[in-house]
């Protein structure tokens, strides 16, 4: 296993079975590695928007909530609300985690041409993506 940058239409990437050999095998494997990145890009800014969701979710006043009584079911809406928010953030993180180790891996091949794709699709994720932050 070569231990810098290299050059080449060969590699095995993540698994034994991802073993490339011809040049389109490695074009097909940067866009399956682009694309990776670029999905990475878009449930990172995925969980940006559920954790807004979840903060407009909390009460306005903690400190008003706590001095009210205490409902009988234990939890309010807006406490359950942001539980389910806090679920979907975990499940976004789980993904992203996966996703980020399985680029991480796949550039550790040390193939520049899959290098040049995990930056190039994190960069196309996070331009294409950004701007929807705001709408969210």
């Amino acid at each position: 296993m070569q231990m810098s940058f290299y050059f080449s239409d060969t590699a095995v990437l993540l698994f034994d079975f991802w073993s490339v050999h011809t040049p389109t095998g490695m074009a097909l494997s940067v866009l399956v590695i682009l694309l990776l990145a670029m999905l990475y890009e878009a449930i990172k800014m995925g969980k940006a928007v559920l954790l807004r969701r979840a903060l407009l979710a909390l009460p306005r006043s903690l400190s008003q909530e706590l001095l009210a009584e205490p409902e009988e079911g234990g939890t309010g809406p807006a406490q359950g609300r942001w539980f389910r928010y806090h679920i979907g953030q975990t499940l976004f993180h789980v993904v992203q985690v996966v996703l980020g180790y399985m680029v991480m891996l796949a550039v550790m091949s040390y193939n520049a041409w899959i290098f040049l794709g995990a930056i190039a699709g994190s960069t196309l994720g996070y331009f294409v993506v950004y701007p929807l932050l705001g709408r969210g």
